[in-house]
């Protein structure tokens, strides 16, 4: 068995970024001494949750990549020796600017970045206001405890990200988070809703055969709009096995520094037994590059399904 462990911080957020810096540093610190080989961090983590108003001034906080935070936290991945998953505001290049994923190596170097590829626009999650979309394709990040399958949040809703990511031997998924309750819903709902979230993610470790580390923000965060009651982030970290199995759950509304160990060779066993990758039908799957499928779409794409040749099936 080859054995990884992996630490991560829920942590609630204060306007200060300097604050969350160096308590993410303290928590850092302490897991590498508690053995963590690999750390994850929530979505955005310098700071609050500022999409939930479309401010232009908020661009303001936004850094170059590389920049002062990937110095910061680039300098502690060395110092400890861990390689460490980080989620930053990257400004590109003036009026451009994207929610991005940096990894670092045990040696304090960029081992790679993903640009949030799927960008959501919701009331409080005025995410497009503020983010173009990745243009880095979904390509997992190699890194000397594996090769890692980084993606970012409102990309955990989508199985043909987890799917590219696995398909280029992704060793595990990866998902930095900020998401929480809306305070108008039912606590029904509101438990629907996270239920949701986790359960699709899970999803992914079972269609794909792999680990999935998901780190999500707790507290409260109010509105600087006023216009909203603000978001209750509801935490919920997890660590799921290859076959969604829950190895850890993290608390709905504490602050937690958590090691999970990980089998990392249980995949292979896994996709022996469930073998989807095998079974897949790729000849079929045309029409999923397409927005929606008419009646038009697929008489179009059942003809060129049939003309194909031995050889090209």
């Amino acid at each position: 068995m080859r054995e990884l462990k992996i630490g991560f911080l829920q942590q609630h957020n204060v306007a200060d970024k300097m604050v969350n810096m160096k308590r993410l540093a303290e928590g850092i610190t302490d897991l590498s001494k508690r053995g963590a080989e690999l750390i994850v961090l929530q979505e955005l983590h310098n700071g609050l949750y500022f999409c939930q108003v479309e401010d232009v001034n908020n661009f303001d906080q936004a850094e170059t990549i590389p920049g002062p935070s990937t110095a910061f936290y680039g300098e502690l991945a060395k110092q400890l020796g861990v390689v460490i998953v980080t989620s930053l505001f990257e400004k590109r290049a003036p009026g451009l600017y994207h929610n991005t994923a940096v990894v670092f190596e045990k040696d304090g170097t960029i081992a790679g970045t993903y640009r949030k590829m799927h960008i959501p626009d919701d009331p409080a999650y005025y995410e497009k206001f503020y983010f173009t979309p990745g243009d880095l394709g979904f390509h997992p990040i190699d890194t000397s405890v594996g090769r890692l399958g980084v993606l970012v949040c409102w990309d955990q809703w989508y199985p043909e990200a987890a799917r590219l990511m696995a398909l280029q031997g992704a060793d595990l998924l990866i998902y930095p988070t900020a998401i929480g309750y809306e305070s108008s819903d039912t606590v029904d709902e509101q438990e629907r809703q996270r239920m949701a979230w986790q359960t699709i993610q899970r999803g992914h470790a079972v269609a794909n055969g792999l680990p999935v580390v998901t780190v999500n923000r707790v507290g409260y965060e109010a509105d600087p709009s006023g216009q909203t009651n603000g978001i209750t982030f509801w935490g919920t970290s997890f660590v799921a096995g290859p076959q969604g199995e829950l190895l850890y759950e993290a608390s709905t509304d504490d602050e937690e520094s958590i090691i999970v160990n990980i089998d990392m060779e249980r995949s292979e066993q896994v996709r022996r037994w469930w073998p989807f990758l095998r079974d897949r039908r790729i000849d079929q799957y045309g029409n999923l590059v397409r927005r929606f499928i008419d009646d038009v779409t697929t008489k179009v794409t059942t003809q060129s399904n049939t003309t194909m040749t031995k050889n090209e099936r």
